[in-house]
């Protein structure tokens, strides 16, 4: 027939079929058995901040969705208590 459409494939033209997984990153939090994050340990809060100030997504950070909202409880609480900046300057 004319004007048919020819099938996609999801490779990507690349050998060996379909795409490459990504393995995903494991909670940190979960691995060590910690349910709290205390909000004055600020060096470890420093690895969820971008260097602006910004709390980082889960989906980057590897975090479960209950750790992360720990994590991004004790930032607010910390930089409420002036021990991390609102914003980089």
């Amino acid at each position: 027939m004319i004007g048919k459409p020819k099938a996609k494939s999801f490779g990507g033209g690349r050998p060996g079929g379909l795409f490459k997984r990504i393995r995903r990153k494991k909670c940190r939090l979960c691995m060590d058995g910690q349910e709290t994050v205390d909000y004055k340990d600020v060096e470890f809060l420093k690895n969820y901040v971008t260097e602006r100030s910004k709390i980082i997504p889960r989906r980057v950070t590897g975090a479960c969705a209950k750790h992360q909202r720990v994590i991004s409880r004790s930032l607010k609480k910390s930089r409420e208590a002036g021990l991390l900046a609102y914003i980089s300057e």
